[in-house]
């Protein structure tokens, strides 16, 4: 991000210097991520910019850089916005291994991913420079055939994933090809749109395809947060889904029914006289407090068709981390879009092949 113009130099030597004098140096770019994280959920400047750069191609907003205690939880609430997700594994020895473990996190986050119908990848293998001996090709070529198995067995297909061997720190392959990595002739992408080639991880996110945007659907934004900001007011945050915001829109959030006027729309500090599918947007809204507001509301149109909340519905689920047993009456926490609530099975309708999508039981005791 910095590299790409999205933190000014001034932020950057300050952390730098913080992070020498509590012996943190190697920490350097992680500790900016956390810093300014911290930043922002202390409320002093909402500055999302700090996440955008630019590309030959895109203007890039990045979700959810982990480090979070309750992290599955948040990387839901971040993944589920996203156009592609970037899948970074560590190569040093032993890290690989910890990740791609029975209950290592590069399995979860995958599988989270595409459940969550992100359906683009991009796996960046980092740390390249502490493999044994460093900028190893065969340890690259090693990981590379384990993750395309196990994402193969997700659901993604391999050809069209991007695999290219990184060091974060030092800068090898992020935004111009490594001299360290000779043996690197680049990452190809095959797809039905075509294909794709490069060398390095900003060319791979410019082989990014954007997916089609439903501007023609109702209104639909799932709230990420909520803001108070001294002199403007109050200013919910989130992903418009499906539908156009603009200022003058009534909007109502469900599932509280509150009605109000959208004041302003703005992305990245401008001000948008619409919001489309895929923008993250935050927006002015007249005479509503923070307090009466959350994360996991979801904004929509007052005058067409707007959302509202649902006592039961029906679902199809996949197991992923089998409990033991899943009978009637079995209470977990759903993740539906920015939202975490308790739920209820209450009643198992029949059990599907997930392959064929063909019914094996019907109303089945238990799975």
């Amino acid at each position: 991000i910095y590299k790409c113009g999205g933190i000014d130099k001034r932020t950057i030597e300050k952390f730098e210097k913080e992070a020498q004098e509590m012996g943190k140096g190697s920490f350097k770019y992680a500790w900016v991520l956390d810093k300014l994280k911290a930043e922002r959920e202390r409320g002093i400047t909402i500055d999302i910019a700090l996440w955008k750069f630019e590309t030959a191609k895109y203007y890039v907003t990045i979700i959810d850089a982990p480090g979070h205690r309750d992290f599955i939880k948040n990387m839901i609430t971040g993944t589920s916005q996203a156009d592609c997700a970037v899948l970074i594994v560590a190569a040093g020895t032993g890290e690989f291994e910890a990740g791609i473990s029975k209950n290592g996190q590069t399995r979860e986050h995958a599988l989270l991913a595409f459940t969550l119908g992100v359906k683009q990848l991009i796996v960046g293998v980092n740390k390249m420079d502490s493999t044994e001996p460093p900028y190893s090709e065969s340890r690259f070529e090693e990981i590379k055939k384990e993750v395309s198995s196990y994402i193969k067995k997700i659901g993604y297909n391999p050809a069209a994933v991007a695999f290219v061997p990184i060091s974060g720190w030092h800068g090898d392959n992020m935004l111009e090809p490594s001299t360290k990595m000779p043996w690197f002739k680049g990452w190809q992408v095959e797809r039905k749109e075509g294909k794709a080639e490069g060398k390095c991880l900003i060319e791979a996110l410019d082989a990014i395809l954007p997916p089609a945007r439903p501007t023609d659907k109702a209104l639909r934004l799932p709230l990420q947060d909520v803001y108070k900001i001294g002199g403007i007011g109050t200013v919910p945050v989130g992903r418009v889904e499906t539908g156009i915001l603009k200022p003058g829109t009534i909007v109502v959030f469900a599932p509280a029914n509150i009605t109000t006027e959208v004041k302003s729309v703005e992305m990245h500090h401008e001000a948008l006289q619409e919001a489309v599918p895929g923008d993250n947007v935050g927006f002015n809204v007249k005479n509503v407090s923070v307090k009466e507001l959350r994360r996991g509301y979801v904004a929509g149109d007052s005058k067409n068709n707007p959302p509202k909340g649902a006592s039961d519905f029906m679902a199809q689920v996949i197991v992923l981390n089998h409990p033991g047993q899943i009978s009637n009456g079995y209470t977990p926490v759903l993740d539906c879009h920015t939202a975490h609530i308790a739920c209820k099975f209450a009643e198992i309708k029949e059990k599907v092949d997930r392959r064929t999508g063909k019914s094996t039981e019907d109303n089945p005791k238990s799975i």
